[in-house]
């Protein structure tokens, strides 16, 4: 249909999805890439339970919101799009869509197509709910009650509780995350991020050993504790670095809205002022406890 401005995929010959935008000026269009009348900053892809499905971020005319949709599907040769079939049900293909509401109006076939649209996109929020309120949040705070909690005598073994708490419930957590986003990769195998994959794979092995190695713990006057240390702290930061890349990524994919990255680096910021004057806190009462105890030494020497 000519002025139809379309969003389109298929299976290439590598077998990948390939998303683009092609608009149409003539019958014989071959569906060449071309840019639309509106700008889409964004268009994926995934192929999901039989079903191509296109996501795309679209910058509508000003002060519009309904549109009419039409779908169609056909054959490809070689890479080329074939001319999609007429029958009866590719004709009726056709509703009227309000994207302010998501809502899909005069076929049946549209309102389920919006309806299961939400509803994985709602699943792909919970994923990235799961991972920022674990890897995100509850990971450094653990991290920060076991480095400046223990410090003070009065906090102990409270800090430890706490830690262990912390830890123990963002890897739970964490590994439901993780679980969605490994269903999500097996059922869109066109569509592939593969360093938020990785640095995700990562993240969850290196907590499970972070997790067996509390069972190897040493007792604290154990001559190999300090090497258990250090190896638990390294552990700890990278997971905390490679958490705050990842979840980042995320926030790219799942392009949830402005608001929402500005709100977790705001939630960073916070945890690192807080961070701030911790150290600084801390720094002093060991320092001067130190001064207290050479103090205390000369004396008993002199004595």
């Amino acid at each position: 249909m000519i002025g139809s401005q379309c969003l389109i995929t298929y299976r290439n010959s590598t077998g990948l999805l390939h998303a683009y935008t092609s608009p149409i000026t003539s019958y014989a269009t071959k569906l060449e890439e071309g840019p639309l009348s509106f700008r889409v900053p964004k268009i994926v892809a995934e192929f999901n339970n039989n079903e191509m499905i296109i996501y795309a971020t679209l910058e509508l005319p000003s002060g519009t919101t309904k549109f009419t949709q039409v779908w169609q599907y056909g054959l490809i040769s070689r890479d080329t799009l074939q001319m999609h079939s007429t029958d009866r049900d590719n004709m009726r293909s056709i509703a009227t869509i309000d994207f302010a509401t998501a809502r899909a109006e005069n076929t049946i076939t549209a309102t389920t197509t919006a309806t299961r649209l939400g509803s994985r996109n709602h699943k792909k929020n919970v994923h990235g709910v799961l991972n920022v309120v674990s890897w995100g949040i509850l990971m450094p705070v653990g991290a920060m009650a076991a480095r400046y909690l223990k410090v003070f005598k009065s906090a102990n073994p409270a800090w430890f509780y706490i830690h262990v708490t912390c830890q123990s419930s963002a890897y739970i957590v964490g590994m439901a995350g993780f679980a969605t986003g490994m269903k999500f990769g097996s059922n869109s195998p066109g569509v592939v991020h593969t360093t938020h994959r990785n640095i995700g794979i990562t993240l969850f092995v290196l907590g499970t050993l972070q997790e067996f190695a509390i069972l190897l713990r040493p007792k604290p006057d154990h001559k190999f504790r300090i090497y258990w240390n250090m190896y638990h702290q390294m552990m700890e930061y990278s997971v905390l670095i490679l958490s705050i890349i990842n979840i980042l990524d995320g926030l790219v994919i799942l392009d949830p809205g402005k608001k929402w990255k500005r709100a977790y680096i705001g939630v960073l910021i916070f945890l690192g002022s807080i961070i701030v004057v911790l150290e600084a806190i801390t720094w002093y009462v060991v320092l001067k406890r130190k001064r207290q105890y050479a103090r205390a030494n000369e004396l008993s020497s002199g004595a």
